[in-house]
C-alpha cells in the first residue's frame, strides 16, 4: 500500500549505479553516440574527455584543451566537436589529435565556455559565463556549419544551461535566475517568449521524446521532471540521488532509456564517495536521438 501523501514514481525505476572510479572535479555534458553505442562526457576543470562503453565496460580518459566544456557528435563518424576557451575545433578521436574550426570569441580570462548542444539543423549552440559566476557576463551563441564566426543571440546571462529544441521552440535555463525560458529561433532573430520560475539550481537537462524535460538540480542532490505542453511547463515528480550536485544527463542506450548522470565534486568541502560520479539510473522514458553538427 501507497503511504499516505507519498508521491509514486513512474519515470525511475530502481536506485542509481555509479560507473567507473572517475569522480571528477566538474562532470558535465554526456551525450550518448549511437553509432558507437559509447556515452561521451567530460571533466571541465580536470580537462579530461572520458568515453564509456557499457557493452564492455570500458572507459577511456583522453587530455583536452582548458575548459572544455563540451565534446558533441557531428556527421563523421568518431569526429567530434569540441567546445573549449581555445576555441571551436574537430577532435579525430582515433588519431587522437585536435583541429581549429575557429577561436575563442571572447576573452579568455574574462568568461569560459558553459553548456551545449547541437540544433535539428546542425548548427552548434553554446554559452559563455564568467568562471567564478560572479557577473551576469555570460551569452547564448549559435554557430552555423561553414560560418567563420558565431551570432552572438542572448547577452546578460549568469549561469546559461540547457538547451533542447520542443514544439517549435528552444527552452533553455539561466542557473542563478532560478528561471526556465521559451524562446523562439527566426533568423537573424532570437525571441524570448516564456519565463517560468522554478525551484533551486537548474542545470542540464535531457529531453524524452514526449517532452518530459529532466533536469539536474545542481546543489540539491535530485533530479526534477518538468512535462513541457503547449508552451507550459509543469512539474511532475523528482528524484533524489546519491551526490550533492548533479550537473547535466542524458539518455543512452540501446533503447535511450537509460539515463545518464554527471555530477561534481568542486566546491564541496567533504564530498561523499559518489560525488563527482558518473550515475546511470533506468526510466520509463524514451530519449530523443542526439543531433550532428555538419561537416
Amino acid at each position: 500500500m501507497a503511504h499516505p501523501g507519498r508521491r509514486v514514481m513512474t519515470y525511475f525505476r530502481g536506485d542509481p549505479v555509479p560507473i567507473g572510479a572517475w569522480r571528477a572535479r566538474l562532470g558535465e555534458t554526456p551525450v550518448w553516440c549511437d553509432r558507437s553505442a559509447s556515452l561521451l562526457w567530460v571533466d571541465i576543470l580536470a580537462g579530461k574527455l572520458l568515453r564509456y562503453w557499457p557493452s564492455t565496460q570500458r572507459l577511456t580518459i583522453r587530455d583536452m584543451p582548458r575548459f572544455t566544456s563540451a565534446v558533441l557528435l557531428t556527421t563523421r563518424s568518431d569526429h567530434f566537436l569540441v567546445v573549449s576557451q581555445t576555441g571551436i575545433g574537430i577532435y579525430d578521436y582515433d588519431r587522437a589529435r585536435m583541429s581549429l574550426l575557429l577561436p575563442w570569441p571572447e576573452s579568455e580570462t574574462r568568461t569560459r565556455p558553459n553548456d551545449a548542444a547541437i540544433a535539428p539543423d546542425g548548427a552548434l549552440w553554446f554559452s559563455t559565463m564568467e568562471p567564478q559566476a560572479a557577473q551576469a557576463i555570460g551569452r547564448w551563441y549559435r554557430l552555423e556549419p561553414g560560418a567563420t564566426a558565431p551570432q552572438i543571440l542572448l547577452a546578460r546571462q549568469w549561469v546559461p544551461n540547457t538547451m533542447v529544441w520542443y514544439e517549435d521552440a528552444q527552452w533553455f535555463a539561466d542557473s542563478l535566475r532560478h528561471r526556465f525560458y521559451r524562446a523562439a529561433f527566426r533568423p537573424p532573430e532570437f525571441t524570448l517568449l516564456q519565463e517560468y520560475e522554478v525551484e533551486g539550481i537548474a542545470d542540464g537537462s535531457a529531453l524524452s521524446m514526449d517532452g518530459h524535460l529532466i533536469n539536474a538540480r545542481w546543489g540539491a542532490g535530485k533530479l526534477v521532471c518538468h512535462a513541457l505542453r503547449a508552451g507550459t511547463m509543469r512539474e511532475e515528480e523528482s528524484f533524489a540521488l546519491p551526490v550533492l550536485q548533479p550537473s547535466s544527463c542524458a539518455f543512452g542506450g540501446d533503447t535511450l532509456s537509460d539515463l545518464y548522470i554527471t555530477s561534481a565534486r568542486d566546491g564541496i568541502a567533504h564530498p561523499g564517495p559518489l560525488d563527482g560520479a558518473l550515475l546511470i539510473l533506468k526510466t520509463t522514458l524514451t530519449g530523443q536521438p542526439e543531433n550532428r553538427f555538419r561537416l
